[in-house]
């Protein structure tokens, strides 16, 4: 069914057209034409009311109960959360339900649903919930790691009940680290300009054709148009950990790494296939990756004969190898190529 056009966005492409000048008695010249600003705002009002539209419905609120008796609710804290699946998961933010007593998501067609708590993962911020329903709206995660600086991006959240909110941004920065407000650090965070409210947080970051590339965070008090997303990538690694056991384990380096690309050079020397790699920045200081001869510095190109072009591939392969067990890991250091063994040891489990 079709849905009105947004009246703070539908204005735009009116006024707009009224103003832009036009003249029947100077021809324009031959050959391709340069958009006018008003054809430009036109076209970017359109794809951000066709992602509103898409996206909106999915989008829900979460609400936190502390209520002293189970009739009792008294909401003590509130979120965002979007719909993953048509039977009703929920991806939001672990920070948002952490400690909770009750939780109830509310749709933006007015349904209050009691949610359960599927499972969480503190190291990346994320939590999966599941309310009793069928046939919902859902949106779709998508492959993050081909995100640009520069990037057109839009955050929705819900976070006053029903008043939806959405704005508009780019990226601004890749591979960021960040501390969540409990001193955990979250790696490969998306920067970007969009403005959140605080309730935003667990909200989905769309491109422009309304696919989930990230999950908002966090905001930094005190500064102006600083967002932050985790990856859809790492989520997409998570999700079916949390469906699966309801927590995620995973092996443990000790190395913080961004992703970096490669000197052509080195390269060409080594005959290698890819262009980037991962720059260990910060190494634990009694972690398995400095106890295996590891420096800051160092690249990471592969880990058991497996490409790693980011802090994802990483990830990933913690998530799936056994804890404990050997695993070779190859790397640059300067114009050297080393082969190291590493031990994966088990990450702290935070609650």
């Amino acid at each position: 069914m079709a849905k009105k056009k947004p009246e703070s966005l539908s204005w735009l492409s009116g006024k707009a057209a009224a103003e832009e000048p036009s003249s029947p008695t100077e021809p324009r010249p031959a050959g391709p034409q340069t958009p006018s600003d008003a054809e430009l705002l036109d076209a970017y009002s359109r794809a951000v009311t066709a992602v509103v539209d898409s996206v909106g419905p999915a989008v829900v609120n979460i609400h936190i109960g502390e209520g002293r008796r189970a009739s009792e609710f008294e909401p003590a804290g509130a979120g965002s959360g979007f719909v993953i699946t048509p039977d009703g998961y929920i991806l939001t933010n672990s920070h948002v339900v952490a400690n909770a007593r009750e939780i109830r998501a509310l749709f933006i067609d007015g349904r209050n649903l009691a949610a359960t708590l599927i499972g969480c993962d503190p190291s990346t911020d994320l939590a999966v919930l599941r309310v009793s329903a069928s046939g919902l709206p859902y949106t779709t995660l998508i492959d993050s790691s081909g995100l640009r600086v520069g990037q057109l991006v839009i955050a929705a959240g819900n976070p006053f009940g029903f008043q939806s909110s959405v704005s508009t941004g780019v990226v601004s920065s890749l591979g960021r680290a960040l501390r969540s407000q409990d001193g955990r650090l979250i790696e490969n965070i998306i920067q970007h300009t969009a403005p959140l409210n605080p309730g935003n947080s667990g909200g989905p970051l769309l491109d422009s054709r309304g696919r989930v590339i990230g999950i908002n965070t966090a905001i930094i008090a005190m500064a102006q148009g600083i967002g932050f997303a985790i990856p859809a990538s790492t989520a997409s690694s998570v999700v079916p950990q949390l469906l699966a056991k309801g927590r995620v384990e995973r092996g443990f380096l000790g190395v913080i790494g961004f992703r970096r690309p490669l000197d052509r050079r080195v390269v060409r020397f080594h005959g290698l296939n890819k262009d980037h790699g991962v720059e260990i920045v910060s190494l634990e200081p009694s972690g398995p990756a400095r106890n295996a001869g590891m420096q800051t510095g160092d690249i990471l190109i592969s880990i058991n004969g497996q490409d790693l072009t980011s802090p994802d591939d990483l990830f990933r392969f913690l998530s799936e190898w056994p804890i404990g067990r050997p695993v070779s890991v190859t790397l640059l250091r300067r114009k050297d190529k080393l082969n190291l063994e590493v031990v994966p040891a088990r990450a702290a489990t935070r609650e």
